[in-house]
């Protein structure tokens, strides 16, 4: 990894959206390397209009920014109390760097402004995915808390709806 400067998160601006999608779809390119999971790469990012306007209004997106401008981005949302990190991205040539755990750290401080604990879905066997964050310090939630919670079924139906297999899925915790 070579040396690199530093990132600054800061909240997200409406001058920042025009670059936000084009770093998911950068980030979501790794997904073509991953035996039955290309499809992800072409899904549409996730700065829909009708999720991020609400998001910005509300300081609920971040972007990790370097000199030459965004490498990354945080979208979270509030499900009826609990605090979720709905899409972390950053850009391949900065991954290493600490820019997603910076992103991390400043969705968890929101997050603990809420409530106790921040949740996310990700890919189970993803290793850029459920095992960096449990690195991170991340618990699974246990499936039987999953199916007693309206806000994270929701959470699966909505992502099933997009074709993702909730069988490869996973709800993690962070104690904020």
């Amino acid at each position: 990894m070579s040396e690199r400067p530093e990132v600054r998160v800061r909240l997200a601006e409406a001058s920042d959206v025009a670059s936000l999608a084009g770093i998911e779809v950068t980030a979501g390119e790794r997904f073509r390397t991953v035996p039955g999971l290309e499809f992800v790469a072409d899904h549409d990012p996730s700065v829909a209009p009708s999720v991020l306007d609400p998001a910005l209004a509300e300081g609920r997106v971040w972007v990790a920014e370097a000199l030459e401008g965004p490498v990354g981005y945080a979208l979270a949302l509030d499900l009826d109390g609990q605090p979720h990190l709905e899409q972390i991205s950053v850009l391949p040539s900065w991954s290493g760097c600490g820019v997603g755990r910076a992103l991390i750290d400043v969705v968890a401080a929101w997050a603990g402004g809420r409530a106790s604990s921040l949740t996310l879905a990700t890919f189970r066997h993803v290793e850029w995915n459920a095992p960096l964050y449990a690195h991170l310090g991340w618990t699974v939630v246990d499936e039987a808390e999953v199916a007693a919670d309206p806000r994270l079924l929701a959470v699966r139906a909505d992502e099933a709806g997009h074709g993702l297999d909730p069988a490869d899925r996973v709800f993690m915790r962070l104690t904020v």
